[in-house]
C-alpha cells in the first residue's frame, strides 16, 4: 500500500510534531478527521487519525475537467493500462467549452473516447460545470470524501462532504491504484451565530471572512463551519455551497458545513426534481436515492464533544451588510454602501461560475431585473452553472427574464471567470461579477478592475450602470455597521521530542548542508517558474536550471551551489499548482528545503516529485532576525545537518555556535515515495 504507517507531520505555526501514543485513543476527533477516518488505508489498530498526520487515502470520487486531457498521458507514462476501480473518477468538461478550434474538439473527442474504453462516468461540454455536476449527480455525497484535480472542490464541503484539491499527478495515481496520499490539516471552527438581516447572503458571508481574517490565518487549513442561535438553519445549501466554494479563495483547503435537516431536504428535493424529468420510472439512482439519504439519518456523523481544533473564529450574521471584493482581490472587502457613493461606472458584469450560478442565485438576479433593461453601454453576461439549472431556470421563466432585460447568455460551463472565451474585460475596464476570483488580469486585461459581489448586488449595478443597491435592500441593511467577530488561536506547547522515526534502507537518514537564504513570504510558482516556460513541453532539466527562481531574482541562479538547502519564508509556492515550481528547484541538486509554511498546492507538487520538504518557523525567524528580508538570495554560512526521520535541525554558524530545531519528522510515506523518485515511480513500481 502507498503508506502503511501514519507518520508526525512537518510543524506548523500552531501545529507542532506530534506522535501517537495510547493515550490518542480517547475520541477528540473534529467531523474533518471523522471523515478522512473512513477514507484512509493501512492504518495501525486502534489507530484515530489526527490533524498532521500522512495518511494515505481512497477517495469516494475524484474529478478531473479539461485537464483530464493531461491526465491520461501521465496515467499512461507510468505504465498503467487499466482504471483500477471506473466507477471511482468522474470526467466533466467544462473550462473551455466556448473554443470550437479543431484541436479543441479533438481533445475533447479523445477524452470521451478513453472515458469510454475505461468505462468512467463522462459528462460533456455543455451539461455543466464539473463541481456542480459532483453535487447534482451525488458524487460528492454528505460525509464521504471526494476530490478533484481543481481547487474549487472545497465547495464539495456546502452539502457536508469533505472536497479538497489534488494536483494532476495524483489524479494519476488514484486512477492507477485507487488512492494517493494527504497530509490532515489543522482545523479551524468558524462559529456562525445571529441571522443575517434581509437581503444580506452567502456571498456576503465568505466575502466579509476573506477581508477581515486577510492575513492567512486560515491558510491551508480546513474549516468546519458551525452554528448558533438559528444561525445554521437560516442558510440554505445554496448559499452553504457559495460559502464553501470560496473557502478556496480564503486560503483554505477544505470548507465543511454540517449535516443536517437542510441538506436531507436538500436531497429529497434533488431526487424528486430527477424522478419528475426521468425518462422512466423507477429511477434507482446509484447515488442519491431513498436509501443512501437514510443512512445519512441513520448514521450521523458529528463532531466528538471533545473536539480540538487550532483556531476558532466567531462572526455575528447579524452585523453583516452586503460587501464587494476587490478591486482585484478578495482580500479587500468594502460594505457596498460605501462603494456606491463613490459612483463607480461598469462595463460588464456576470452572473456566471460555480460559485454563484444556481437556480436560486438566477432567480434572486431576475427578481431584481424584472421588467427592468441592463444600462445602454453594459454587457451582462450570464450562465447558468449546469445544463439541469438552466432547465430549472427556464421552466420558473427566471432565465426569460434575464434574457428580455438584455443578459447575453453563456453555455454553461466556465468562460469569463478564467479568462476563457467572449465577454473578456478590455484596458481599462470596470467589471462586477458573481463569481469567485478576480485576480488581477485573470477576467481579461491587467488593467481592469474586477469587484466580486452577490447576483443581487450584480443585477442591480448592470440596471444601474455602476456599482448600486437592489431596492430590495432596505436602508437599514446598508447601514454602515463594523461586523462582529472574535478570533482565538489553540496554540499546542512547543515540542521538544524527537520523533522516533524510521529510516527505509537506502534513505538518508541525516541530509547536510549550507542554507541558503530566501526570506520572501508568499513566494509564487511563477516567481519560482516563470509562466511563460510552463506550456514548453521542450524544456529539459538544463534548460530549468537556468530559470529556476528568474521572476523572484535573477541572480539565483549564480548563488545557489549544488547540495544547497534552501530556506524560503512563509506560504512558499503559492499560486498556481504548475508542477515544474517543484521540479526546477530540484534541478539544482537542492536536497531538501525547509520553510516557515509552504502552500499546499507546491508541498503536493514536492513530494510528489520527490523535492524533500519540512517546515521550521522558529528558523526562519532565526535567519530573517540574523540577515534580515531586504537581499532575496543570501549565502548564510550556516550549515545544518538534518535528521529526517526523527524531524531534528542541528545548526552550526561560522561562530562556532550551535542550535537545535525540532520540527515534523518525515515518515515512511514520503520515504517511500523519494525512494521511488516521485509519485509516479512509485506507482509505477507497485503495478
Amino acid at each position: 500500500m502507498l503508506f502503511n504507517l501514519v507518520k508526525a507531520s512537518a510543524s506548523r505555526r500552531w501545529l507542532p510534531a506530534r506522535r501517537f501514543y495510547a493515550s490518542d485513543a480517547k475520541d477528540t476527533q473534529n467531523l474533518i478527521e471523522k471523515i478522512v477516518q473512513k477514507y484512509a488505508l493501512d492504518l495501525p489498530q486502534g489507530k484515530l487519525v489526527k490533524s498532521g498526520d500522512y495518511v494515505s487515502i481512497r477517495p469516494h470520487h475524484v474529478l478531473t475537467h479539461d485537464n483530464t486531457g493531461a491526465v491520461i498521458p501521465k496515467f499512461k507514462s507510468i505504465g498503467a493500462t487499466r482504471i483500477f476501480n471506473p466507477r471511482q473518477p468522474v470526467y466533466a468538461l467544462d473550462h473551455d467549452v466556448q473554443n470550437k478550434s479543431e484541436k479543441n474538439l479533438a481533445k475533447y473527442a479523445n477524452i470521451e473516447a478513453f472515458a469510454k474504453e475505461q468505462g468512467v462516468d463522462f459528462y460533456p461540454a455543455g451539461r455543466g460545470i464539473g463541481h456542480q455536476v459532483m453535487i447534482e449527480e451525488g458524487y460528492a455525497f454528505p460525509l464521504t470524501m471526494t476530490v478533484a484535480s481543481d481547487s474549487h472542490s472545497n465547495m464539495y464541503g456546502g452539502i457536508g462532504a469533505l472536497g479538497t484539491p489534488i494536483v494532476r499527478t495524483d489524479a494519476a495515481a488514484i486512477w492507477a491504484t485507487g488512492q494517493t496520499w494527504w497530509q490532515i490539516p489543522p482545523v479551524v471552527k468558524v462559529l456562525l451565530k445571529g441571522q443575517l438581516p434581509a437581503g444580506v447572503t452567502g456571498k456576503d458571508i465568505i466575502v466579509t471572512l476573506c477581508g477581515l481574517f486577510n492575513k492567512d490565518q486560515v491558510l491551508n487549513t480546513a474549516i468546519e463551519f458551525h452554528g448558533q442561535e438559528g444561525a445554521m438553519e437560516a442558510l440554505s445549501v445554496e448559499d452553504r455551497l457559495a460559502i464553501a466554494n470560496m473557502t478556496t479563495e480564503w486560503g483554505a483547503l477544505a470548507g465543511v458545513f454540517p449535516v443536517d435537516d437542510l441538506t436531507i431536504a436538500y436531497l429529497r428535493k434533488r431526487l424528486a426534481r430527477m424522478e419528475m424529468t426521468a425518462s422512466k420510472l423507477p429511477l434507482n439512482h446509484p447515488r442519491i436515492n431513498e436509501q443512501s439519504i437514510q443512512a445519512l439519518i441513520d448514521n450521523p456523523l458529528k463532531p466528538s464533544a471533545d473536539a480540538s481544533y487550532a483556531k476558532t473564529l466567531t462572526l455575528d450574521l447579524a452585523t453583516l451588510s452586503p460587501h464587494l471584493s476587490g478591486p482585484n482581490s478578495v482580500k479587500v472587502a468594502t460594505p457596498l454602501y460605501e462603494l456606491e457613493k463613490k459612483d463607480i461606472k461598469i462595463d460588464k458584469a456576470y452572473l456566471v461560475s460555480c460559485v454563484n450560478s444556481r437556480a436560486s442565485d438566477l432567480k434572486q438576479a431576475a427578481e431584481i431585473m424584472k421588467g427592468q433593461k441592463v444600462k445602454d453601454g453594459v454587457e451582462f453576461y450570464v450562465a447558468a452553472a449546469s445544463s439541469e439549472v438552466q432547465k430549472e431556470a427556464q421552466e420558473s421563466g427566471d432565465w426569460d427574464i434575464l434574457l428580455n432585460a438584455g443578459a447575453k447568455p453563456l453555455p454553461a460551463g466556465c468562460g469569463p471567470c478564467i479568462g476563457l472565451g467572449v465577454g473578456l474585460l478590455k484596458d481599462g475596464e470596470v467589471g462586477i461579477s458573481a463569481t469567485n476570483r478576480n485576480f488581477k488580469g485573470r477576467m481579461g486585461s491587467p488593467t481592469s478592475l474586477a469587484y466580486l459581489a452577490s447576483p443581487t448586488v450584480v443585477a442591480a449595478s448592470a440596471i444601474a450602470g455602476k456599482i448600486a443597491s437592489p431596492h430590495s435592500i432596505g436602508k437599514d441593511t446598508l447601514a454602515l455597521t463594523e461586523p462582529a467577530f472574535t478570533i482565538e488561536t489553540h496554540t499546542a506547547p512547543a515540542s521538544t521530542a524527537e520523533v522516533q522515526g524510521d529510516v527505509l534502507p537506502k534513505f538518508p537518514a541525516v541530509i547536510q548542508g549550507e542554507l541558503l537564504f530566501c526570506p520572501a513570504d508568499n513566494l509564487n510558482t511563477d516567481g519560482i517558474y516563470p509562466g511563460k516556460y510552463t506550456y514548453n513541453d521542450d524544456m529539459t532539466v538544463d534548460d530549468m536550471k537556468k530559470v529556476v527562481m528568474e521572476n523572484y531574482d535573477p541572480d539565483f541562479v549564480n548563488v545557489v551551489q549544488q547540495g544547497d538547502i534552501l530556506v524560503g519564508g512563509f506560504n512558499f509556492g503559492t499560486g498556481s499548482s504548475r508542477e515544474q515550481a517543484a521540479t526546477a528547484i530540484k534541478s539544482r541538486d537542492i536536497p531538501i528545503m525547509v520553510a516557515g509554511s509552504y502552500s499546499d498546492i507546491f508541498k503536493r507538487n514536492s513530494i510528489n516529485n520527490a523535492l524533500l520538504l519540512m517546515e521550521s518557523p522558529e528558523l526562519i525567524q532565526d535567519l530573517k532576525t540574523a540577515f534580515g528580508s531586504d537581499a532575496l538570495t543570501t549565502r548564510t554560512g550556516w550549515k545544518v545537518a538534518i535528521h529526517v526521520a526523527q524531524g531534528k535541525i542541528e545548526l552550526k554558524k561560522p561562530d562556532g555556535s550551535e542550535k537545535v530545531y525540532h520540527v515534523g519528522g518525515l515518515g515512511k510515506s514520503v520515504q517511500e515515495i523519494w525512494l521511488d523518485q516521485g509519485l509516479e515511480g512509485w506507482v509505477k513500481n507497485r503495478l
